[in-house]
């Protein structure tokens, strides 16, 4: 299927046009070096100069993903800036954060709150509690153990606890990473002069969003004491970010042979 685009005419296209209209005879020359066409050129000038911004603001503008102009626009128009925010972002963090506002539907699962965060950057997982129960429960070390996608050996938290009934409304949501917003040219990733190389991001706005979108009688408990940055190509969004070392040695004949391969740590 076909894309639709505002069909763009320049300057030229309108003096064409103009010249086109104008009565016949010796009054009227069209050469183009005549003083007429010369005044019908330089006045259709500003008619391709208002085309042209049209179609921009129909192409780009018109287009929450790339706007860029009419970004404060948009973003007052739905409420952004949220209030929870306290650090600068590119234009490309803004333009998502905007999408995001459009397209949120809302929830109250544990996958809403992990993707809605993932969504701002941050990485992390929830753990809810519950108290022990008699006749349901059993005494006894009740974790389960379990391989992850690195095959290697990972246990669960407990499921259960001696506590008051209350635990129930108690989750943690635990911080895994720490959010990186690399500099990038075009595509809104950053501005020259404005926007640093690395940003590295506090999570101020995760403490804020999610007692905002909690379930009412709910308590979370943030837990950042597991905060990682993943390593020296974390958040590129590059091959590079999950890419593996090689280690080499070199025999006596000079050739070179890979011995063993182990993921990049920083």
């Amino acid at each position: 299927m076909q894309i639709d685009r505002h069909v763009r005419r320049s300057g030229d296209d309108y003096a064409a046009s103009m010249s086109r209209l104008m009565p016949w005879g010796l009054a009227w020359p069209r050469d183009v070096k005549a003083a007429l066409m010369k005044a019908v050129n330089g006045l259709a000038q500003i008619w391709g100069y208002v085309d042209g911004r049209a179609a921009d603001f129909l192409e780009r503008e018109a287009d929450p993903r790339s706007t860029f102009e009419m970004l404060p626009d948009w973003e007052r128009n739905w409420g952004l800036p949220d209030p929870c925010w306290s650090e600068a972002f590119t234009i490309g963090d803004r333009q998502k954060f905007l999408v995001q506002r459009m397209t949120i539907e809302g929830g109250q699962s544990r996958q809403f709150f992990i993707d809605s965060e993932q969504a701002n950057g941050h990485t992390i997982h929830i753990k809810e509690f519950r108290p022990f129960m008699v006749g349901i429960d059993a005494v006894g070390d009740n974790r389960r153990y379990y391989l992850d996608s690195n095959r290697n050996l990972q246990i669960t938290d407990y499921p259960y606890m001696v506590g008051p009934p209350e635990n129930r409304f108690y989750w943690t949501a635990h911080v895994d990473k720490a959010k990186l917003t690399w500099f990038r040219c075009g595509g809104g990733g950053g501005q020259c002069g404005v926007d640093p190389h690395l940003r590295i991001g506090l999570a101020s706005d995760l403490d804020c969003l999610l007692n905002r979108w909690k379930p009412a009688h709910t308590i979370v408990i943030f837990d950042y004491s597991g905060l990682q940055f993943g390593g020296q190509y974390a958040g590129t969004g590059t091959p590079l970010e999950t890419a593996e070392s090689v280690f080499y040695i070199a025999p006596p004949q000079g050739k070179v042979s890979i011995v063993g391969t182990a993921p990049i740590r920083s």
